[in-house]
């Protein structure tokens, strides 16, 4: 899989926005049932997780080593998505991972290459 800058950005962001829908469809339910808002945050809920698997079809190839890549740019939002939305800094040991988890996804997904 040979990728250039072009195509690496915009598989990164695709992966970005997957990421936002799937933490959005997760987070509108827990919203919900700590008492911090509706029962309507489901539907919003429910739309975001139709858009985060429609999302996953967008994808270049349904494959381990898409997802395997696809999880570390997870990882990586949830973290922002901590600090963001929830106000709790990461510290260092959240940044370690996440240049872990980035550092590996890229092994994987441009360590590949088709015979």
């Amino acid at each position: 899989m040979s990728l250039d800058l072009l195509s690496f950005g915009r598989m990164a962001g695709l992966f970005f926005v997957t990421a936002i829908a799937e933490l959005l469809g997760c987070y509108l339910p827990l919203l919900w049932l700590t008492g911090k808002g509706s029962a309507w945050l489901l539907l919003p809920a429910a739309l975001s997780l139709i858009v985060f698997v429609w999302l996953l079809t967008l994808h270049p190839a349904a494959s381990g080593r898409v997802y395997a890549s696809y999880g570390a740019v997870y990882i990586a939002t949830a973290l922002a998505w901590l600090w963001v939305v929830d106000g709790i800094r990461p510290v260092w040991s959240d940044y370690l991972g996440v240049a872990l988890a980035l550092a590996g996804a890229a092994c994987i997904a441009l360590g590949h290459r088709q015979a």
